[in-house]
């Protein structure tokens, strides 16, 4: 049999087929990530300030089910955040 891992990768591609159409993703962007001791967090209050480890010109991470599948670039889309694919992640560098 062939190998169709990829086939529903991405993209839409197989949508037509009717055994998928129903099923829900979800899709999380990440921005970055931290680490501090729990002391430190629960300390936090409004206004702290968490820093992430990447800079304002790194791409995001889109996940699917908290797999990575892309990554983007955030935007802004009337009064809503966005975010616009830059690349594909391809299943075998789906490290995250």
């Amino acid at each position: 049999m062939a190998d169709t891992s990829d086939y529903f990768y991405f993209a839409g591609v197989g949508m037509e087929d009717k055994a998928i159409k129903g099923v829900d993703v979800e899709i999380s962007v990440v921005l970055g990530k931290s680490v501090m001791p729990i002391h430190q967090l629960l300390k936090m209050g409004r206004g702290a300030v968490i820093e992430l480890d990447t800079s304002v010109d790194d791409d995001a991470i889109v996940l699917a089910n908290n797999k990575p599948i892309a990554y983007g670039e955030i935007i802004v889309v009337d009064d809503n955040i966005g975010v616009s694919i830059t690349e594909k992640i391809s299943p075998n560098q789906q490290e995250f």
